[in-house]
């Protein structure tokens, strides 16, 4: 495999990976659920506490300014990452949890109503899935699934069919979190636009991963998570159309998303801190936008080039151990750097577990896609997810740990 970049250079920015797990170096593979996080964006989680702590946007002392100027910057810097047009139209959550509900909240509320149609795929996740489930019991409107085809793809023609008049809303990840499947997101915008509906794109996959650019995907939403992009945990981003946020009415109030409060009358903020109720999470956001600056450096296209090398050599290695079952497209092209598979016989969990004792972390279960484990036609699968610091070598010991596995419980009967 050619690097686009010194890996083992990159690997000296994570400390945690020089730790040893039951005796054994650790090998991360779980970064689907979350990426680790380098020294430059610790330092400046450090660097804020020890030099400049203290609230935002309502101080006109040193400090307070010092630490609004940091926290504005990051809104900038992820504003250019994913090409919106303006830095107002992000607004920082908790996670994409976060962002997606408030969507659903102060959008959906306003504009899902009896008979309407929310279209999603089969292969969201919870966090994608569960709140139009919710507003659609709740405004009786109708939940539409757009299905899989064998190999993992949304089903194209189906979409073509299944987008219509009815239809107010597409939420769809960009890239899957279980299958690794890189949706179409222009295709499926230009299937809603064209009926007079959004798209929202959970993008908690994919941003980390892909060059994402909200015009080129013509997106009307998009949510994401920098815990899953080297940031820290408790920050998402939505990222919204600034004519669709200013008509939004807020999702939580309080401090500093008013410009006026009365007896009779309160007055919001302007975007994007109309969406900003309370203290935020003042260091986390200043340090995500030191992770971007990491991405930034190493170039998205470069990142994209490492994984997609990395998951063709990995797939290529779980293909010639036979008794292996692997979900999704068959090629790396087509995919993220994410592979779910099981043995015929082995539980996912007592693969976890037995890669544990090699110091092997990779996720086991269903993955907050429990629909989509019911198509599958399983109780879960395991996982091993790809990052920017994983190497061949790291893949090669998963390779020797998955045939000791399949040795020492292959007998064990699984369905």
């Amino acid at each position: 495999m050619t690097n686009t970049y010194d890996i083992q250079q990159i690997r000296k920015d994570f400390p945690i990976l020089e730790r040893k797990i039951n005796g054994k170096q650790l090998v991360y593979l779980d970064n689907a659920a979350t990426s680790q996080t380098p020294i430059q964006v610790v330092d400046a989680l450090v660097d804020y506490y020890n030099r400049y702590n203290a609230n935002i946007h309502r101080g006109i002392h040193t400090m307070s300014e010092e630490g609004t100027e940091a926290y504005e910057s990051a809104r900038e810097k992820i504003a250019a990452f994913i090409d919106a047009p303006e830095a107002r139209e992000v607004i920082f959550t908790r996670n994409t949890t976060e962002a997606i509900n408030l969507v659903a909240y102060s959008w959906g509320k306003q504009h899902i109503l009896p008979g309407d149609e929310v279209v999603i795929s089969a292969m969201e996740h919870h966090s994608n899935f569960v709140p139009w489930q919710m507003l659609c019991n709740e405004r009786e409107a109708k939940l539409v699934y757009l299905e899989l085809t064998e190999d993992g793809q949304i089903d194209m023609a189906l979409a073509e069919k299944l987008i219509g008049p009815k239809t107010k809303l597409v939420a769809v990840t960009q890239m899957s979190n279980v299958l690794g499947t890189i949706t179409p997101i222009t295709q499926l915008a230009r299937l809603a636009h064209k009926h007079g509906a959004l798209i929202l794109v959970d993008g908690a996959q994919g941003a980390p991963h892909l060059e994402s650019s909200v015009k080129e995907m013509e997106c009307d939403f998009f949510a994401f998570s920098l815990h899953k992009m080297l940031g820290p945990t408790g920050i998402g981003v939505l990222w919204g159309k600034a004519e669709l946020l200013e008509a939004m009415p807020p999702f939580m109030t309080g401090g500093d998303m008013i410009s006026s409060v009365g007896r009779d009358k309160t007055i919001y903020n302007e975007l994007p801190w109309k969406f900003e109720a309370g203290t935020p999470n003042i260091a986390d956001v200043i340090a995500s936008g030191v992770a971007i600056d990491y991405l930034n450096k190493l170039g998205m296209k470069a990142v994209r080039e490492h994984e997609v090398a990395l998951t063709d050599y990995a797939l290529k290695g779980l293909e010639k151990l036979g008794d292996v079952i692997v979900y999704g497209p068959k090629l790396a092209t087509e995919r993220g750097g994410v592979i779910s598979f099981n043995f015929s016989k082995v539980h996912p969990h007592d693969v976890g577990q037995i890669l544990n004792e090699s110091g092997i972390a990779i996720r086991a279960g269903h993955h907050c896609c429990q629909p989509l484990m019911k198509s599958l036609n399983v109780q879960g699968t395991a996982r091993a997810s790809f990052y920017i610091y994983n190497t061949e070598a790291e893949v090669d010991q998963l390779l020797e740990a998955l045939k000791e596995a399949d040795k020492v419980l292959g007998h064990v009967a699984y369905r």
